[in-house]
C-alpha cells in the first residue's frame, strides 16, 4: 500500500459533496491538499492539516486548470494524485431538453476534466506513482431509460478519460480508476426520492472508496469501481 505521507493530492469541486468529504478524509490520512472549486472561498477549512492550499477551478474555464497547477507546483513543489470530481446534469433526454444543457454537461464532466489532467499530466508521470481518481457515476457504464441520455453521455465520456489516462500513464507508474456510484446523498440529486426501504450512498462512503483506490500500489490498482445501495440490473 502507499503511503500518504509527503504525497501532494488535487481534488476538484472540494466546496461541498463528494468533494468535501473526500477532502476531509485525504486529510484525515495524511495527504497534503490542493483544493479547487469555482467559488474557493466556500471550501470549508479542513481540520487536521497544516498545509491545504485552495484555488480557483471552474471546469468550463481554458485557463484555470493550468493556473491551479502551476500555483499547486510552486506550493508543493509536486503532483501525486488528481481527485475530478466536480459534475453537473440538466434534464436532456432522447426526444427533449436543450442541446445548449447537453453542452454545459460535456463542458463540465468531460472538456473539465480532461483540460485539469493534461495540465497536472506531466507532474503525474514524473511522480512514478501518479493516480488519478476520476468520480463518474453508475450513469457512465448504463442507461437507464432514454430521458437522461445527455448525462449519461457525458458520464460515458469521462469513463473514455479514465482509460485513455492508464493507457498513456501505465508506463510510468500512472493509474487511474473511475469510481461510479449511484445516488449519493448530495444537493445534485435532492429532489430525487428513493423507495420505501432503499437509501442513497452517504458522501462519506465514496470518499472512503477514493481514500482507498489511492493508497493500492501499481500492481493492484483497478480500472472501474462500482457502488450501490440497492439492488438492480446494470446491464
Amino acid at each position: 500500500m502507499l503511503s500518504p505521507e509527503g504525497r501532494v493530492i488535487m481534488v476538484s469541486g472540494a466546496n461541498r459533496g463528494i468533494g468535501k468529504a473526500i477532502a476531509e478524509k485525504l486529510a484525515a490520512d495524511g495527504y497534503k491538499l490542493s483544493l479547487g472549486a469555482r467559488h474557493p472561498e466556500t471550501i470549508v477549512p479542513v481540520s487536521g492539516v497544516n498545509d491545504v492550499l485552495t484555488h480557483q477551478w471552474d471546469a468550463t474555464s481554458t485557463t484555470d486548470s493550468a493556473e491551479w497547477v502551476d500555483t499547486t507546483l510552486q506550493h508543493f513543489g509536486r503532483i501525486d494524485g488528481v481527485v475530478l470530481n466536480a459534475g453537473v446534469i440538466y434534464p436532456a433526454g432522447l426526444e427533449d431538453g436543450s442541446e445548449e444543457d447537453i453542452d454545459k454537461m460535456w463542458a463540465v464532466n468531460f472538456k473539465g476534466p480532461l483540460r485539469l489532467v493534461r495540465a497536472a499530466l506531466p507532474e503525474l508521470k514524473n511522480s512514478g506513482h501518479g493516480r488519478v481518481v476520476n468520480i463518474v457515476s453508475l450513469s457512465g457504464v448504463r442507461v437507464m431509460g432514454a430521458g437522461n441520455m445527455g448525462y449519461c453521455a457525458s458520464k460515458h465520456a469521462s469513463i473514455a478519460l479514465t482509460h485513455s489516462i492508464r493507457q498513456d500513464g501505465w508506463s510510468s507508474g500512472l493509474r487511474a480508476t473511475s469510481i461510479c456510484p449511484g445516488l449519493v446523498e448530495t444537493d445534485m440529486v435532492s429532489n430525487v426520492q428513493t423507495p420505501e426501504g432503499e437509501y442513497k450512498i452517504t458522501p462519506q462512503a465514496v470518499a472512503a472508496t477514493a481514500a482507498y483506490t489511492l493508497s493500492l500500489p501499481a500492481e493492484a490498482v483497478v480500472a472501474e469501481i462500482r457502488i450501490n445501495s440497492r439492488l438492480e440490473s446494470l446491464f
